[in-house]
């Protein structure tokens, strides 16, 4: 017992250091994506991003831009960055609220009801998990492009609204889940939407935050689907905005490091805040009840 006593002050200094380390090298690329918004286009371009603060070379251009819209030469850009951060957020909370919701519904279909070609049914969401986006991407186009939706949000967020990794990880959550909850609920008299809303919906907050941190990430840096749908500057996102800016002089790249590190700000504050919901989330699908 007092060799372990003795150890354990060691162990614990050491783990400290190991982790201040490991915070450190994170911390490194963001300080220096965090620099490269003070320079300008033409010494990104020959230098690249550093740790080496230049102040005399180190202005407030890309930021100004982003910020008002005015360009360096005094010209005013109406699709600013904000505007495309305004779109983004809003397709984030909507996309993402109803496919929460939407897959989860799926996902307690499966897993607390017994239907005919139940086990095929389900067998068919995993195989669509294995099926890469670029496959399906033409289909989608022409399916959304018949139904009058291209160029509207609508047409990016239909074919994502019910989302099969969503399902699968829901559903694995939900089998931890006696079925006695339910049949009490039943017996209360409680109608089948009112045992989801009323008593799963409580029950499956730990998954919910873990798979909204996964599904919103996921909608902020959606770059391919959107851009092929929508062709309105006005309703560009962020990644859409951010590739118009894309220029092989490397004039623009300024503007695209201070738009991305600006756009990486939600989703750092979505991990730190929800960070204990997601570890949990994770784990507790895998304790079957």
């Amino acid at each position: 017992m007092n060799r372990k006593a003795k150890r354990h002050p060691i162990a614990t200094i050491a783990l400290t250091l190991f982790f201040i380390v490991l915070c450190i090298l994170f911390l490194i690329p963001l300080y220096a994506l965090l620099l490269g918004t003070f320079k300008g286009g033409a010494e990104l371009f020959v230098s690249g991003l550093n740790l080496r603060p230049d102040f005399e070379l180190l202005h407030l251009k890309a930021w100004r831009y982003l910020f008002t819209g005015v360009m360096s030469n005094g010209e005013y850009n109406p699709h600013s960055y904000f505007i495309w951060y305004r779109n983004s957020l809003m397709l984030v909370l909507v996309q993402g609220t109803l496919t929460l919701l939407l897959s989860s519904m799926v996902a307690y279909g499966f897993a607390k009801y017994d239907f005919k070609g139940k086990n095929p049914l389900f067998m068919c969401v995993l195989l669509v998990m294995m099926v890469p986006l670029e496959i399906l991407m033409l289909p989608m186009y022409s399916q959304v492009n018949a139904m009058g939706l291209r160029n509207s949000y609508a047409g990016v967020m239909l074919p994502f609204l019910v989302n099969m990794s969503s399902v699968f990880f829901f559903r694995q959550y939900l089998t931890g889940i006696p079925k006695d909850l339910i049949e009490t609920g039943r017996l209360d008299g409680c109608t089948e939407y009112g045992i989801f809303f009323r008593i799963i919906m409580p029950i499956m907050k730990p998954a919910y935050a873990s798979m909204a941190v996964l599904t919103g990430m996921g909608c902020w840096n959606a770059l391919l689907w959107p851009m092929l749908v929508l062709s309105d500057a006005g309703k560009y996102t962020v990644p859409i905005g951010l590739n118009t800016l894309w220029s092989p002089y490397g004039n623009n790249y300024d503007l695209m490091i201070t738009g991305s590190c600006f756009a990486i700000l939600p989703l750092l504050l979505i991990y730190l805040f929800a960070q204990k919901f997601i570890v949990e989330g994770m784990t507790a699908g895998a304790v079957k009840g």
